[in-house]
């Protein structure tokens, strides 16, 4: 795998970036497997790609949306996913932002240490790419929510990444194992709870319901297991609204309601 060269703008732009953002600390670092894994975590807005790209440590590649590495599509793709939930008088100002970006998207994600992930007949060359990071000793940190809610740590997650274990399998006879990880921007801390390992004899369509099953579980154990905090949600809504973990020892006693 050939090194990926970074221009000079981006590593002044990361430099910024980590020199004016929250400083996460990873705990739970004794749930990372010795071998290359797949870390999948809460997206937390824009706290989860920084907080991976930035703080998070050994050598790793983030799954992003390809969109947002080719010009033409940035600030379509933008709009829907960071600000079609604000409130509708403010969709003009965000449409005219969400074409500010585009350059800034485009030299951030392509210098990135990024994935781009496809939802069309390009999704090949993201399980290719993968594989090749994977096999080299790489890890992959994805942030598969999608927008329906799961609870009031999560939003549901699209379950293809799963398939990547497979492919893994077919090109290596190696069963690759799944992470969970919580980040908490409140907390400047992102949690990795005890991994899941992807079993190959079984059908895909049960290890994809599993796996997303079992990790969605364990970050919300997770969230559940911190003292009370305010969540950051997937979803870009009205900060009055982002939600609470449920601490476990609140709960308990049902002292305080949800």
């Amino acid at each position: 795998m050939e090194e990926k060269k970074t221009s000079l703008l981006y590593k002044i732009i990361r430099f910024l970036v980590w020199l004016f953002s929250p400083k996460f600390q990873t705990e739970g670092l004794e749930n990372l497997p010795d071998e290359p894994c797949i870390i999948v975590g809460n997206h937390s807005q824009m706290y989860g790609p920084v907080a991976g790209e930035i703080f998070f440590p050994g050598k790793h590649d983030i799954w992003c949306a390809g969109q947002m590495m080719h010009r033409e599509e940035v600030a379509a793709y933008a709009f829907e996913d960071f600000w079609s939930f604000k409130p509708k008088w403010t969709h003009g100002f965000f449409r005219l932002l969400s074409h500010l970006i585009v350059p800034i998207s485009v030299l951030i994600f392509n210098n990135a240490n990024t994935i781009p992930v496809y939802h069309d007949s390009r999704l090949i060359t993201t399980y290719r790419l993968s594989i090749e990071h994977l096999r080299a000793g790489r890890s992959m940190i994805i942030f598969p929510e999608k927008n329906e809610r799961y609870n009031n740590i999560l939003y549901a997650f699209q379950d293809k990444f799963v398939d990547l274990a497979r492919f893994y399998y077919k090109k290596t006879g190696q069963e690759l194992q799944f992470v969970p990880l919580y980040i908490c921007p409140k907390r400047k801390t992102m949690v990795l709870g005890e991994p899941v390992r992807f079993d190959a004899s079984a059908p895909i369509g049960e290890e994809r319901e599993r796996i997303c099953s079992v990790i969605a579980e364990r970050i919300t154990e997770i969230a559940a297991s911190l003292p009370e905090h305010t969540v950051v949600p997937y979803r870009n809504i009205r900060k009055r609204d982002y939600p609470k973990n449920i601490p476990i020892e609140v709960t308990a006693d049902e002292t305080h309601p949800c």
